[in-house]
């Protein structure tokens, strides 16, 4: 899935924060500078009418990178930053209410840009700024995107742009409908999207370098390896760095069984007997190919269980609906391909069955993908447990996935009803 797409879902199901107990690392161009952190929303020098839009969003405390960036970003003088955090960690609405706090509803021309890699993006954080800022009715939004014709001409009024590298070129240099001089704040989202796809750093380098040397500057991303370090460097001279470390996905909290099946039909018994077994609240079942994952939906449903199946031919949204239904607890079991086995976070889910192993085109096991899939059992520090169906002529790939996470996988009868119950106690 492109990083794009998974950004986008992300940001469509995270409709509240993500409770993280990661460290909060800044790095400061001059140590001696003190640094404030801030408890509550009403520590920051906020309009009444942004502190009513934070609420109504269900905003009720910072989060751990907000804490930290947003004193740093409402700061007099202005402060270059960085922020680096997983999705769902607040990012968005951190800069969000930056834009919102520094545009003037009295100067009726842009004063604040943000770019972001993708239309669907771009449209994303136009909804969070029109969700946070609903009580600042003076202050207007345009986007920058494909489709969003403007005449020659035109004289912009919106204080703020949202919009992807590509068509902004033309608004500035084509067109001459966006002044780059007036900006005062310019927002740079998925730094690391932006340098994996071809084009958008060079086109997003551009458009900095014509920006006033007073303008602010503030990069945002999920990474910080070193090609979105020296992205940023050409970007921003000597920012501050703010790091929200990235959870390690680790099996040492997640108790692993394999069960070996002669076929699907026999995979399929032994997952209603671990049903039969377990009081399972949700759980997510991988499967390798699209036709596994539609064929076990089916025969789930059919036995009367809540299902919904996440596939690579859903779009985005639909996906992201998908997901968030089954946050909401609508349906209980979630199949899904890999497109769902990274990046996405269901708190609630401590049970997760692979229906067959995950292989790499050549036969052997995917130790990144089984990692990522049974990963999502034991998020957040929870204890998770997760089994493997497995067909007698894989079970080797069992002890190659044991040989590579230094872990033991321990077998289980799928018959044995008294020792799947003896587990489940």
């Amino acid at each position: 899935v492109p990083l794009a797409e998974l950004s986008l879902m992300n940001k469509l199901i995270h409709t509240s924060l993500v409770e993280s107990d990661q460290h909060v690392e800044i790095l400061q161009r001059d140590p001696r500078s003190p640094l404030f952190s801030i408890k509550t929303f009403e520590e920051l020098p906020l309009k009444k009418e942004l502190l009513q839009g934070v609420y109504m969003m269900g905003f009720n405390r910072p989060s751990k990178i907000q804490e930290q960036a947003l004193p740093l970003m409402l700061a007099y003088p202005p402060q270059n930053l960085i922020a680096q955090s997983q999705s769902g960690t607040g990012k968005t609405a951190a800069f969000v209410l930056a834009m919102l706090s520094r545009a003037s509803a009295n100067e009726k021309y842009p004063q604040c840009l943000c770019l972001a890699p993708t239309y669907e993006l771009a449209l994303q954080i136009g909804q969070v700024v029109r969700a946070i800022g609903k009580f600042c009715t003076d202050i207007k939004v345009n986007y920058a995107v494909r489709g969003n014709r403007i005449l020659n001409g035109t004289m912009l009024e919106e204080q703020i742009i949202i919009g992807t590298p590509g068509t902004t070129l033309d608004w500035c240099f084509k067109q001459r409908v966006l002044d780059l001089t007036k900006i005062s704040l310019f927002v740079l989202d998925e730094a690391d999207i932006m340098i994996d796809t071809q084009g958008l750093s060079c086109q997003s380098i551009r458009i900095h370098r014509a920006l006033p040397k007073s303008c602010q500057v503030l990069l945002f991303s999920a990474t910080f390896k070193e090609p979105v370090r020296a992205f940023a460097e050409r970007i921003i001279p000597d920012p501050i760095v703010i790091k929200l470390r990235e959870e390690e996905l680790t099996l040492s909290n997640i108790r692993q069984y394999f069960m070996v099946c002669q076929n699907s039909d026999e995979q399929y018994k032994a997952l209603c007997n671990l049903y039969g077994s377990f009081t399972i609240g949700q759980v997510m079942i991988f499967c390798q190919t699209r036709r596994l994952a539609d064929w076990l939906s089916g025969k789930m449903s059919r036995d009367g269980h809540q299902v919904a199946t996440l596939t690579a031919e859903l779009t985005v949204v639909q996906r992201a609906t998908v997901i968030q239904r089954f946050r909401e607890g609508k349906e209980k079991v979630l199949i899904a391909t890999n497109v769902c086995a990274r990046g996405i976070d269901v708190q609630q889910v401590t049970t997760v069955v692979n229906f067959g192993l995950p292989r790499d085109q050549d036969g052997e096991p995917d130790f990144e993908t089984y990692l990522h899939r049974i990963g999502r059992a034991g998020r957040f520090g929870h204890r998770g447990i997760a089994f493997s169906m497995v067909e007698n002529e894989t079970v080797g790939l069992v002890h190659k996935i044991e040989d590579h996470f230094q872990t033991t996988i321990k077998q289980l009868d799928p018959y044995d009803i008294d020792e799947l119950e003896k587990l489940a106690a």
